[in-house]
């Protein structure tokens, strides 16, 4: 197995088209980009870089998720009542447990790194 070194400018060159959000909250609906990163000996781990422009939409994840923000600003809002709106900006780690639902409202285009658990 050999380690996977992605440079900044090549993961952003390597980036496709994701369409917009599932379930927008704002006109027009955010849209995604990314890059699926494959981990070898493991192809049940879903990885990778998730680039999403300003908007808010609903989270529709059942897996857990492991983020880290390379770029960008925003809040989450929870769902729950007793959770406060998380504020969040590039060089912060997220960790949302299996089904977390709420509303993003991304302020500046983020970019992230995410492993899904």
């Amino acid at each position: 197995m050999s380690i996977q070194v992605i440079s900044r400018d090549a993961a952003v060159a390597s980036f496709k088209d994701n369409g917009t959000v599932a379930i927008p909250l704002s006109e027009p609906a955010c849209q995604l980009r990314g890059l699926d990163v494959a981990i070898a000996g493991r192809p049940e781990v879903d990885t990778g870089f998730w680039e999403c422009a300003e908007g808010q939409f609903r989270r529709a994840v059942d897996t857990g998720e492991v983020m880290y923000i390379l770029e960008g600003s925003g809040s989450f809002m929870p769902d729950s009542d007793d959770e406060p709106t998380i504020e969040f900006k590039a060089g912060d780690t997220l960790f949302f447990p299996p089904f977390t639902r709420g509303v993003w409202d991304i302020r500046e285009k983020v970019r992230k790194l995410y492993v899904m658990v």
